[in-house]
C-alpha cells in the first residue's frame, strides 16, 4: 500500500501565497503520475494540476493556470503545488492523488490508484 500525506494549507487572505506539500511513501514513488483535486463545499470534487513521472509533463486546470504551479521532487518522495494570488474561489479540501500507470487523461479520477486524506485551505476576503 502506498500512503500520500498532505500538508501546507490554512487560512490565507486573498492575494496571499500558500504551498501544498504530498509525501508519499514506497521506493516506487518515481514512476507515479501525480495529481491535485480539491473539493469546496457542496461542490464535487475537481482536478486542479497533475504531473508525470518524469517531471516533464505537465496539467494545470484553466481557473488557476496562471497562479498555481505543480512540481515534485523524487529524492525526497514528495509533489508540491504552489498556489498564488489566491482567490476566496480557491477555498477547498486539496487532495493528492498517485497513479501507477500513465495517465493520459489527469482529470479522470478512475486512473489514480491512492489518495491521500486532505489539508484544508481558506481564503479568506
Amino acid at each position: 500500500q502506498v500512503q500520500l500525506v498532505e500538508s501546507g494549507g490554512g487560512l490565507v487572505q486573498a492575494g496571499g501565497s500558500l504551498r501544498l506539500s504530498c509525501a508519499a511513501s514506497g521506493r516506487t514513488f518515481s514512476s507515479y503520475d501525480m495529481g491535485w483535486f480539491r473539493q469546496a463545499p457542496g461542490k464535487e470534487r475537481e482536478i486542479v494540476a497533475a504531473i508525470d513521472w518524469s517531471g516533464r509533463r505537465l496539467y494545470v486546470t484553466n481557473s488557476v493556470k496562471d497562479r498555481f504551479t505543480i512540481s515534485r521532487d523524487s529524492a525526497k518522495n514528495t509533489v508540491y503545488l504552489q498556489m498564488n494570488s489566491l482567490k476566496p474561489e480557491d477555498t477547498a479540501v486539496y487532495y493528492c492523488a498517485a497513479a501507477r500507470s500513465s495517465i493520459g487523461v489527469p482529470w479522470d479520477q478512475l486512473q489514480y490508484d491512492y489518495w491521500g486524506q486532505g489539508t484544508q485551505v481558506t481564503v479568506s476576503s
